[in-house]
């Protein structure tokens, strides 16, 4: 644990000038004894001397956080003296952070008499190799500074204090702006608050799964701390959850528990097939529990005596280079390949096929007693939207018998048992079983992308829609066995929340947690007393708790990530929303910059839904508030028409609207946030959006002049073309454009495109493109791009190479996410450096 004597400190913030700026504060390591080897031989193997300066070689961790510090300021000559060696040769670990308001090119000095080396950010930057007899100002050395806005870069200096050193340790250090950055502010000290960046919202050590057993006895967790790109740990834990004692702080990683038992499995290579491994929690002991079992994935029964395996094959394939698509998504990779049920007897030892043909099959749910399964198939349907049904059956696994409880659906998405076996919970879209769920208002097709939940029961088929007047989109997490109530995870406005449908009472009651996302909420399969959840929300990420169901309360089990975020100045969020024209509320949320001054003027990013789906809370994405906060801008995120989780008439604005309304919200949302923010520069607004937020803000620009910069990736500018040539483009439109097509409703597709509307945009326009984009393909921005360079319009083409639709590779994302701010920066900041830097002129 660090341990740090808080002497003095400063924090330095000054415009350069003309002069350097000399860093008072640093954060300094005891010093580490060192002596010098014993020589067995005059030289190495490479023919070389000893020499002291071998001695800087010597691995000394500089992560100051791991060791005992202190604070240390310069004197007035901006020198730092610490003591000299005697008798034993010693080594100094000093470092300290420095940052810069905006993009700058720039030096290090470093001045001493002794030997040093100097990292930033971990990365050896350069060496003083040998010492003078004097402090000697005329020695310093330079080192190379490019420094992107805002973020913390960490200089850490190695000193070596030889016994036969004539001069005593002293330091100083200064940053110098080169020409045409002297204007810059930058921030530097040893307690400098940080600045949240694209790394903290990859990196750093996060709870990834909770699992409760059975009983609601053990609470097994996952975490993944991830150092750096090429350095990362995944471990796990085994909790007692009475108690809290660890029982195991390094338990195997990929374990799950048995349905009924309360006992971690997991699966090894055996001879043949695989081996079945249990860990009892009450001895921690290991024991094989099956033998050379099918080497497939499998899902066990509730009453542990058989297993079902998921066997697949490949589908045909052409022999030669040209292959003949016989459907739409035949173009897909892997769509000709099947997957099926079979059953595995654990006392018989024998594999039994239960499903076989043309479509795959899918396991819904297996009924308590392990006497009959609900499973689904798939069936393309290219004629009829949405272009494919699925069908449900249950199957008596003794007798065989079959009994079609939905027949070729296309808005029925999945299905599970109530605990007693005598219903059935399906989830799909409000357009299922006839639209009995349907409650979007004057919309006459829904928006199928938000899901309703409806209760079948199996003796007489009656269908009822339990969420028809319930507002967030749900999906199923347990039709629990102890308290016989439902519980669904939910997109709840900008949250993930936690919802319990009380079939006693038919109403539905939200979870009191602490979080606001929660991305896992874990509940034992046979009781109703103890859960345990992970989540996130603006200020936390990767956080655990355990919930008592009967108290309604929630107890901390792990916040790893808090150490990080507590170094880290976060943005101060809230909730803002505002009544459109039309009386609707239009809700979203502000996060002002760090260190916010509300005499100042900032400019402002105006961040939108991708999709359909809403924006939620969170710090682990590339597009999350803060992380566009942390560069000194105002962030309006806002949750316009159409998004789904605010009810079905407000998600059904989506459908055949193609931008139409959401515009409209955008554009008042924006107008009426910058009214009520006088801090907000209303001249300097830029628009962000990925996906069909990449659509949104190129459409924007064809309704609008507020915007000072915009950016798109992977944006859709033109809808026939992205409803042909996607993956996914013909059967995102089933909803987003339900029963239109190019040929019944040209308008739809081409007017509200940006391609057909290019001559109207006048705002700097970035677009972003994965190469190999299957779901949006690249063409859609070049198009844009094509016209608004034929036009004589302000736009830029960025293509990252060997992408598709998402970022993926961590280095070249880094990149991309640059590219973002320093466009941003180029035209909300008056400050193209970066911009120039990253992409000067070219004249081919």
């Amino acid at each position: 644990m660090k341990k740090r004597h808080l002497l003095a400190a400063t924090l330095v913030a000054c415009s350069l000038g003309t002069q350097a700026q000399v860093i008072q504060s640093y954060q300094v390591r005891d010093a580490v004894t060192l002596r010098t080897p014993i020589l067995t031989d005059s030289i190495n193997t490479e023919g070389r001397k000893y020499e002291t300066k071998n001695l800087l070689g010597t691995a000394v961790g500089l992560n100051q956080d791991n060791y005992t510090t202190q604070a240390m300021v310069a004197d007035t000559a901006g020198f730092v003296t610490l003591a000299a060696a005697d008798g034993e040769h010693l080594i100094y670990v000093v470092s300290t952070n420095i940052r810069a308001d905006r993009f700058m090119k720039g030096k290090l000095k470093v001045t001493s008499p002794v030997r040093w080396e100097a990292y930033i950010d971990g990365v050896s930057k350069s060496k003083k190799e040998n010492a003078d007899d004097s402090l000697n100002v005329k020695a310093a050395q330079d080192i190379a500074l490019r420094m992107e806005p805002e973020r913390d870069y960490v200089v850490t200096i190695k000193f070596l204090a030889h016994k036969e050193d004539k001069a005593a340790p002293a330091f100083k250090c200064e940053v110098v702006a080169d020409k045409g950055y002297e204007k810059v502010n930058v921030f530097s000290g040893q307690d400098l608050k940080r600045r949240f960046t694209l790394d903290n919202t990859v990196y750093g050590n996060r709870v990834i799964d909770v699992a409760m057993s059975p009983s609601g006895k053990y609470l097994y967790t996952r975490h993944w701390n991830y150092y750096s790109k090429d350095r990362q740990h995944v471990y796990a834990q085994l909790t007692d959850t009475k108690t809290g004692k660890v029982l195991l702080a390094n338990a195997k990683d990929g374990m799950r528990w048995m349905p009924k038992s309360d006992k971690l499995y997991y699966t090894v290579t055996a001879a043949e097939g695989n081996n079945v491994i249990v860990l009892d929690p009450t001895t921690l002991t290991e024991e094989v529990l099956l033998t050379e079992i099918p080497a497939d994935r499998f899902t066990w029964a509730p009453t542990e005596d058989f297993l079902i395996y998921y066997p697949s094959e490949s589908g045909q394939t052409e022999q030669g280079p040209l292959k003949r698509i016989v459907t739409p998504r035949d173009r897909i990779p892997g769509f000709r390949g099947r997957s099926f049920l079979a059953k595995y007897d654990i006392k018989k030892g024998t594999t039994e096929r239960l499903t076989y043909g043309n479509h795959s099959s899918y396991l819904q749910g297996i009924r308590h007693d392990g006497a009959k399964i609900i499973f689904s198939t798939y069936a393309e349907d290219v004629t009829n939207r949405p272009f494919g049904t699925s069908s449900f059956y249950q199957l008596d696994l003794n007798t065989y018998e079959i009994d079609t409880l939905v027949a070729a659906s296309g808005f029925v998405d999945g299905a599970t048992y109530s605990p007693d076996g005598t219903q059935v919970l399906f989830v799909g879209g409000a357009e299922a079983f006839d639209g009995v769920g349907k409650n979007c208002g004057n919309h006459p097709i829904a928006n199928d992308y938000d899901k309703q939940a409806f209760i079948m029961d199996l003796a007489t088929r009656e269908v009822t829609p339990i969420t028809k007047d319930f507002d967030p989109s749900v999906s199923v997490l347990q039709w629990n066995v102890a308290d016989k109530n439902i519980y669904f995870t939910t997109e709840d406005k900008d949250e993930q929340n936690i919802y319990r449908y009380n079939t006693a009472k038919k109403v539905f009651e939200q979870m009191p947690l602490e979080i606001s996302v929660t991305q896992r909420f874990s509940l034992p399969s046979q009781s109703a007393t103890t859960a345990a959840y992970y989540g996130q929300d603006d200020n936390t990420a990767g956080v655990a708790y355990l919930f008592d169901m009967k108290k309604m309360r929630s107890r901390l089990i792990d916040d790893p990530m808090k150490p990080i975020l507590d170094e880290i100045e976060l943005g101060e969020t809230s909730e803002w929303n505002f009544t459109a024209s039309d009386g609707t509320t239009i809700y979203g949320k502000c996060c002002l910059p760090p260190s916010f001054d509300p005499e100042k003027k900032y400019p402002l990013i105006v961040y939108y839904y991708g999709g359909t789906s809403p924006t939620v809370k969170g710090i682990s994405n590339p597009y999350c508030a803060q992380l566009f906060a942390s560069r000194d801008y105002v962030v309006y995120v806002i949750q316009p028409s159409g998004t789904t989780g605010f009810g079905q008439e407000f998600a059904a604005r989506h459908v055949n609207a193609w931008g139409k309304r959401t515009a409209d919200d955008i554009i008042e949302g924006v107008k009426q946030f910058c009214k009520e923010h006088p801090y907000v520069d209303a001249e300097r607004i830029g628009c962000l959006g990925a996906s069909y937020g990449g659509f949104m803000t190129q459409y924007l620009q064809t309704q609008t002049d507020i915007f000072a910069a915009a950016v798109s990736h992977a944006g859709i500018s033109n809808v026939t073309s992205y409803w042909g040539e996607g993956y996914w483009g013909y059967s995102y439109n089933a909803v987003a454009a339900a029963e239109s097509y190019p040929w019944k409703n040209p308008d739809l597709f081409t007017k509200q495109g940006s391609l057909f509307n290019a001559d109207k945009i006048n705002t700097p326009l970035l677009l972003l493109h994965g190469t190999v984009d299957t779901n949006v393909p690249m063409g859609e921005s070049i198009q844009l791009f094509n016209a608004l360079k034929i036009l004589g319009k302000p736009v830029e083409f960025i293509q990252v190479e060997g992408e598709n639709h998402f970022v993926s590779d961590y280095a070249k994302r880094v990149l991309w996410h640059n590219t973002i701010m320093a466009w941003f920066a180029r035209y909300l900041q008056d400050s193209p450096e970066w911009w120039n830097d990253m992409y000067p002129e070219r004249h081919l």
